[in-house]
């Protein structure tokens, strides 16, 4: 059998075949995937299999299997529509509206299905790297909670949230018509730009710590003058005064307009490091083995043993998107080591908290160790260019041309350590020259999320929920792994970038497929709207919604709702509405704990056995 550290390879997975079977809602993304990663396939799917079941072999790798469910059988949760109920992301979804909601893509299968590339990855890397192969196992309730982790763990925390929980926020609304959204992390720019239209100064104060926060929340109550001031003036004039101040605006695009400029791109790219291929000239001392690990100051507990136990990987994030690419891949057995600025990362006192430490940040950043670089210093450049020739992964979400301009670009690092992976989680990936700021709702609004998260006849709205930060951290982690099975099959680092526009494509990819096709996007009218209980709701799942959106379920008990239904053949399931419950919820019964601050901590999203 051939090694497969010495295999010729282009793309990761090129020489390995693929077989896929179970729903096409998670399989199709995993094949997908996995095609535009090198694999290739001479048979057709089987999509009837109850289970998504995948396996890659060939290449000189022992077979490499993942089985993908929608949870466990016992829990009644059987498709997208009843996990989105039962994890919370309807719930948290819904705040801005007041009661919860579905989202109308799915959201659920996506994160599942991108895990589950993961898997098998972390598997390929795991075995050139000597370990043993073992079958992987993940689920969408898993994906669920792990989506809602931030959320829950700050309705665990030790006190209450710094913004109010409340109906309300954007998009905004022009005097001629125009959905847009604002964004601005600037108290003085956001200041400005309502000034320059002639907002009342108390709407103005009032609204910027609901819109500063709505990331964290999912909702922002904002005054309604706001909204009211945005309607007495043209778009032209809204523009301007973004313009002038600061702020940037984005007026929502339709899916059909995204579908028409689409190129069809991977949601991430890999390139091989020049000077990977000049060192690999040399023989085969370039190939990566376990390597010594920088020294920090630890956060929390190490990670768990894993495929990628022994490797080291240094984030310089902020946020989600780069955190939780880095969370997932400590997980995954990989040392993590936070690259945070002198006194630590300020978003370590963001309310609520844990123990004196934000129950947000820990969701993201428990298990990893920290060391603080001043990143203006020179000296400081020096030793973080020192810590990265040791360490086998450097991942950031810097702004556009910043990693370059402090000289610490993939092409600077590669010189110091030609096997490494330089990572860039962005939010455009430079693939649109009129992109706005690339933060998770612009995203969203550019790009028609908007659209495609509610169904027809309801005005286009971004999620509150941040639903591209999560996805974009997902696909972040997904091309890491990639990298690194390419680095260890041919012996060179690995440039890799991802985005959250990779993040919106790949959660619309059916709408648009839809819209390319020139037939209306959006899901009908309805769809994946709750069904209100006499003491809460209840959400059918999507192939009984139309049969029992019949029965008139408002004066019976949520349990009893659920008992008629099931009488009828019709699967449903609670709906959670608050996070805190989920400890007890026999759905999820002994899978969310407590990490060693007192925050709740989700299961992690997969099983090697």
């Amino acid at each position: 059998m051939a090694s497969p550290a010495t295999t010729q390879t282009v793309r990761p997975l090129d020489t390995l075949r693929l077989d896929a079977s179970g729903p096409p809602r998670i399989t199709s993304v995993v094949t997908d995937h996995l095609r535009l990663l090198g694999a290739r396939t001479d048979r057709p799917g089987h999509w009837d299999a109850p289970a998504a079941g995948i396996t890659l072999g060939g290449g000189g790798f022992e077979p490499a299997h993942a089985t993908a469910t929608w949870a466990d059988p016992a829990s009644g949760l059987a498709d997208e529509a009843t996990v989105q109920a039962a994890t919370g992301i309807m719930a948290v979804h819904g705040r801005r509206d007041g009661s919860p909601r579905g989202l109308a893509v799915d959201y659920a299968a996506t994160a599942t299905a991108v895990l589950t590339v993961q898997g098998l990855l972390a598997n390929l890397v795991g075995q050139a790297r000597g370990t043993a192969a073992a079958p992987v196992t993940t689920s969408a309730d898993r994906a669920g909670l792990l989506a809602v982790s931030q959320y829950l763990a700050a309705a665990g925390a030790d006190e209450g949230e710094a913004a109010e929980i409340a109906p309300g926020g954007p998009p905004f609304t022009s005097a001629d018509g125009i959905l847009f959204e604002l964004e601005t992390l600037d108290p003085g720019a956001w200041a400005a730009f309502w000034k320059a239209l002639e907002a009342p100064a108390d709407a103005l104060r009032g609204g910027w710590r609901p819109f500063q926060f709505r990331y964290a929340t999912a909702c922002a109550p904002l005054p309604a003058a706001l909204h009211t001031t945005t309607r007495s003036h043209a778009w032209d004039r809204i523009r301007r005064a973004a313009d002038l101040s600061g702020a940037e605006v984005c007026a929502l695009r339709p899916l059909a307009d995204r579908a028409a400029e689409h190129d069809g791109a991977a949601p991430w790219s890999l390139i091989p490091s020049a000077h990977g291929a000049e060192a690999a000239a040399d023989g085969p001392a370039l190939l990566p083995g376990p390597r010594r690990a920088p020294g920090g100051r630890a956060v929390s507990a190490a990670p768990a043993a894993g495929p990628l136990t022994g490797l080291t990987v240094l984030e310089a994030g902020r946020r989600i998107q780069a955190p939780l690419a880095a969370h997932l891949l400590g997980l995954l057995g990989a040392d993590v080591i936070r690259i945070e600025p002198p006194g630590g990362d300020p978003l370590r006192g963001m309310p609520p908290a844990c123990s004196g430490i934000s129950a947000r940040w820990l969701a993201l950043n428990r298990g990893k160790r920290a060391v603080e670089i001043d990143i203006k210093a020179e000296a400081d450049r020096r030793r973080l260019r020192d810590m990265a020739a040791h360490a086998d992964v450097f991942l950031h979400n810097w702004a556009p041309g910043k990693a370059a301009a402090l000289g610490l670009d993939a092409d600077d690092l590669a010189r110091v350590n030609p096997a490494l992976v330089h990572a860039y989680t962005s939010g455009w990936a430079g693939r649109l020259d009129d992109a706005p700021m690339g933060t998770d709702f612009m995203v969203q609004a550019r790009t028609g999320v908007g659209e495609a998260a509610r169904p027809e006849g309801e005005s286009p709205a971004p999620s509150l929920m941040t639903l591209l930060d999560v996805m974009g951290g997902l696909l972040g982690a997904e091309a890491v792994l990639a990298g690194l099975l390419l680095r260890e099959r041919t012996g060179r680092g690995v440039r890799v970038d991802s985005s959250l526009l990779g993040a919106a494509d790949t959660l619309t990819g059916p709408a648009l497929r839809r819209a390319a096709r020139g037939e209306n996007p959006r899901r009908p009218a309805g769809f994946r709207h709750p069904l209100a209980t006499a003491d809460g709701w209840i959400a059918p799942a999507d192939d009984d919604a139309r049969a029992a959106a019949g029965h008139d379920l408002r004066g019976l008990p949520t349990a009893e709702a659920l008992a008629r239904l099931r009488e009828h053949g019709l699967t449903a399931t609670a709906v959670t509405t608050d996070l805190s419950d989920l400890h007890h919820d026999p759905r999820f019964a002994g899978s969310i704990g407590r990490d060693a601050h007192g925050a709740p901590a989700v299961p992690d999203p997969w099983s090697f056995a």
